[in-house]
């Protein structure tokens, strides 16, 4: 999930305490005799201790101390620093739109004559090395993954009632009416989350659109150059509907979803006669379920990817993730690079019991501790190409702003699909 869409700001005394805290090198030092490298990243401290025992020691034999520091609300930090001169040898940002947009200010160094592009093409996920380009050149490696689009049920009620998983968005109707017609509750559904109230709404949208549109199509809405007020848009929002609106489809009806938070909304799957068999969402959500279930998470817990429109079309999944990239440029700030392109570097992040998924398709899937995170990363790994969260990627008063509002609005009975989506396309800036 987006960080930006969970964490929401950080207090200007912690800001201006980072920005008082540098791990540069310096004015006047000399990058060619450079032995320390600065880190920054936002991810999950298990995550980044299993990264730096792996990458660390290895950057010692080649003379290169490596400085990690966890940093909230990066993508704000980051911004300040550049501007200052002062940025962190490398940093993992979570949103690569904010590297493209350094990278146009000539801020970032590209990698193409740093990395072996070629063999990391075959090794990644499709897509995943895409998606920090700009003209042609690419100024990001992602090294951690999550995966949206999952959809959770609760593995021993469904496998009892004898459902299977979807492979055609066709199955995936053909089940809900099964279960319902079975007198049981196929979905859970919440998208209430205080601020952000909204945007558990937009990731089913984005989903869809995805499934529907393809990745070129998908990003051509991102851009704006589709209109949210387009067939592509009403496509997925008929499909929402038919999920969310129709009686009997959601635990508690359409006037439950608004005011449902999102992080308990799947609980009810857990209850001895579940609630509904069903919950759409990503990777992280784990773990929010009740603690009897994350203890024993591969028995109580399946999980499937949202289908294709057609069985074996293309079938892009849609996902998040750290993406470095390199902002004070010397030999030493390559060579780490170099190591973090590594598939194996996340093999210690991932025995963890972490929430770390790596985006190289051939990492070893024994690696990863739990069969459930086994699965989550076979999504991607199958995928036919990887999009990063699309309102994450729009101008923020549009992506976190009238897009999560008027979804929220749409869905709670207060305005129609064709107010909402005319407001949020007149909400979009100027140029």
């Amino acid at each position: 999930m987006s960080r930006r869409k969970l964490v929401l700001g950080v207090s200007a005394l912690s800001a201006l305490t980072l920005l008082a805290t540098g791990c540069s090198a310096g004015p006047g030092s000399d990058a060619s005799d450079k032995k320390t490298i600065s880190i920054w990243t936002s991810m999950d401290q298990p995550v980044i201790d299993g990264l730096k025992a792996v990458l660390n020691p290895r950057a010692k034999a080649q003379g290169i101390t490596v400085q990690w520091r966890k940093v909230d609300n990066l993508n704000q930090i980051i911004v300040q620093k550049v501007q200052a001169g002062d940025p962190p040898d490398i940093a993992l940002m979570p949103q690569p739109g904010i590297i493209k947009d350094l990278a146009t200010k000539g801020k970032v160094t590209p990698l193409d004559d740093v990395l072996d592009l070629p063999a990391l093409k075959k090794s990644m996920t499709a897509g995943t090395l895409d998606v920090a380009q700009v003209n042609g050149k690419t100024y990001g490696l992602m090294v951690s993954m999550n995966v949206k689009g999952l959809v959770f049920y609760p593995k021993k009620a469904f496998e009892a009632a004898g459902y299977t998983a979807p492979k055609t968005m066709g199955e995936l109707d053909a089940l809900t009416e099964k279960i319902k017609a079975d007198g049981e509750t196929p979905w859970c559904l919440g998208i209430e989350s205080s601020t952000a109230t909204g945007w558990p709404a937009t990731d089913w949208f984005e989903n869809l659109i995805l499934k529907y549109g393809g990745i070129d199509q998908y990003n051509d809405w991102i851009s704006h150059k589709i209109k949210f007020d387009s067939p592509l848009v009403r496509k997925a929002a008929a499909q929402f509907q038919k999920i969310a609106f129709t009686e009997g489809n959601v635990l508690g009806g359409r006037k439950s979803i608004a005011s449902n938070a999102f992080g308990t909304a799947g609980n009810p799957m857990f209850d001895k006669k579940p609630g509904c068999y069903m919950y759409q969402q990503g990777s992280f959500i784990t773990g929010f379920f009740p603690k009897s279930v994350q203890q024993n998470l591969d028995a109580e817990v399946g999980v499937f990817g949202l289908p294709p429109v057609t069985a074996g079309g293309d079938n892009p999944v849609e996902g998040g993730g750290d993406t470095a990239s390199i902002y004070q440029d010397s030999p030493a700030a390559r060579k780490v690079m170099k190591l973090l392109a590594a598939t194996d570097l996340g093999t210690t992040a991932a025995k963890n019991g972490s929430s770390f998924i790596s985006p190289h398709k051939d990492f070893p899937l024994d690696a990863y501790p739990l069969k459930t995170t086994q699965s989550i990363a076979k999504v991607a790994y199958d995928s036919t190409g990887f999009a990063f969260d699309a309102s994450d990627a729009m101008p923020s008063s549009v992506g976190s702003g009238s897009f999560w509002k008027d979804m929220t609005a749409w869905i709670s009975g207060q305005q129609s699909l064709d107010d909402a989506l005319k407001n949020i396309d007149a909400s979009w800036p100027a140029g």
